[in-house]
């Protein structure tokens, strides 16, 4: 895996005030090449995640499910009926 900085394949500079002193120790980059380091990272981590569930799904051992039962809905004792005739009914 990369670092965050071997994403930077670009100029960094050093923010400063305009009386030419180092405002912070912080690294500037321009907008784009961030915007670049990110996707990049960003394809990276898509690949990294693809190779990691590809590796899971090998060394998983094979399951065999139960089978899913089925459902048998309960038949009300009392009939239900509709409250509006079906004439009133908007579609």
């Amino acid at each position: 895996m990369k670092t965050p900085a071997e994403y930077l394949a670009c100029p960094v500079f050093e923010l400063t005030y305009p009386t030419g002193e180092a405002a912070e120790s912080v690294p500037v980059v321009a907008y784009t090449d961030a915007l670049q380091a990110v996707e990049a990272a960003l394809a990276d981590a898509e690949k990294y995640k693809y190779l990691l569930m590809r590796a899971l799904r090998r060394a998983a051992p094979v399951q065999a499910y139960p089978p899913v039962p089925t459902v048998t809905l309960p038949v009300p004792e009392t009939p239900v009926l509709p409250l509006y005739v079906p004439t009133e009914i908007a579609a």
